[in-house]
């Protein structure tokens, strides 16, 4: 296994790199759209299949307004809910 020669954070420099043919890249299924209009080929990862998780931030010592309360809540249910019937949980 080879150590990446440049690590890049920025999606559209990932994809642009990839286009010029100057690497790969492993993006997250929110970044597809942004391939379309470009020459790159994507392929989804089944051999590992990865996992992305879901994490909610904040400022620090302080209660959430009710709405986002009740949106947090809705969301995770529903996200646990999508996990149990694909087959994710």
């Amino acid at each position: 296994m080879y150590p990446p020669s440049l690590v890049l954070n920025f999606l559209n420099t990932q994809i642009a790199m990839v286009e010029a043919g100057e690497g790969v890249a492993i993006i997250a299924s929110y970044g597809l759209p942004a391939c379309r209009n470009s020459r790159v080929v994507m392929s989804r990862l089944i051999n590992p299949v990865v996992h992305l998780d879901f994490h909610q931030i904040r400022l620090g010592g302080r209660k959430l307004p009710p709405a986002a309360a009740e949106f947090t809540s809705f969301l995770q249910n529903y996200i646990a809910g999508w996990a149990g019937h694909s087959g994710v949980l």
